[in-house]
């Protein structure tokens, strides 16, 4: 009896993640070569063809790890996290995650991070463009009620923080950069990425302004954004790094509220 269709979807997802069915086989027609055969065709060819859309995603942590071990970590990944929709730049959000787990990388604890921020990029780079807050912006809201504004971050961006100095890192991943190895002992990296026009890239922020950042991502007031800032590092200038990313184009523009309250960032 013909398997029916959720049933076959079920087999065939199976199967291209590494667990054949005789009741699938059975659904194949075969001519000069057999349905599993068939079948093991199309499955190589859906592996190899994620493989290579995950190393274009994750382009650092394959120049760091090579092709040849990239590639076993990716068919390894894609046997336990087939896509879930057809647009391929949106596949491999859990790819750091399962980075961190994976084995065979352990000897290099900063990999995942790696991962984490070719991500980010390569999420920002297939973000809209939006319009982002201006200095002109906020010449237009009462001084009083400034404390209390809620801004976030523009479209496509994201903070990345890291144990290690995943910013030198990846420097020295790129074409062209010295052979020089990266000290681990440099510390953390706090990234802000950031959409730009024809690309995405990142920044290093110090620690009051990531503290300020996660703090505004979390929904946090100005204000209160500014305290935690300070609590991280009490040499933190609220108008001096607020300035910085504001010249970075970090938020996005503000909206008013219908009610009257103060303005919200989209």
């Amino acid at each position: 009896m013909p398997l029916a269709l959720p049933d076959l979807q079920a087999a065939f997802a199976a199967h291209l993640a590494g667990r054949d069915r005789a009741d699938l086989a059975a659904t194949v027609g075969g001519d000069s070569i057999s349905a599993e055969a068939r079948l093991r065709v199309y499955r190589h060819h859906v592996i190899h063809s994620l493989g290579i859309a995950l190393a274009a995603t994750f382009p650092t942590v394959q120049v760091l790890v090579g092709e040849d071990f990239f590639r076993t970590m990716a068919r390894a990944f894609v046997a336990t996290a087939l896509p879930l929709q057809p647009v391929l730049a949106e596949y491999g959000a859990d790819f750091p995650a399962f980075v961190a787990d994976y084995g065979p990388a352990r000897e290099l604890p900063y990999l995942a991070d790696i991962a984490r921020l070719d991500w980010a990029l390569n999420a920002a780079f297939n973000s809209p463009i939006d319009r982002r807050l201006t200095a002109a912006d906020l010449a237009g809201i009462a001084v009083e009620e400034l404390p209390s504004l809620e801004v976030g971050l523009s479209e496509g961006a994201s903070l990345v923080r890291s144990h290690y100095p995943i910013d030198r890192i990846w420097h020295a991943s790129q074409s062209g950069a010295s052979a020089e190895p990266v000290d681990l002992a440099l510390g953390q990296a706090d990234l802000l990425v950031l959409r730009r026009p024809d690309d995405a890239a990142f920044v290093s922020l110090a620690v009051g302004e990531a503290a300020f950042i996660a703090s505004l991502i979390e929904g946090a007031s100005l204000e209160a954004a500014a305290g935690q800032a300070l609590g991280a590092d009490p040499s933190f200038d609220l108008s001096q790094g607020f300035g910085r990313l504001l010249g970075l184009e970090a938020f996005a523009a503000l909206q008013q509220y219908r009610d009257g309250r103060a303005p919200k960032a989209l």
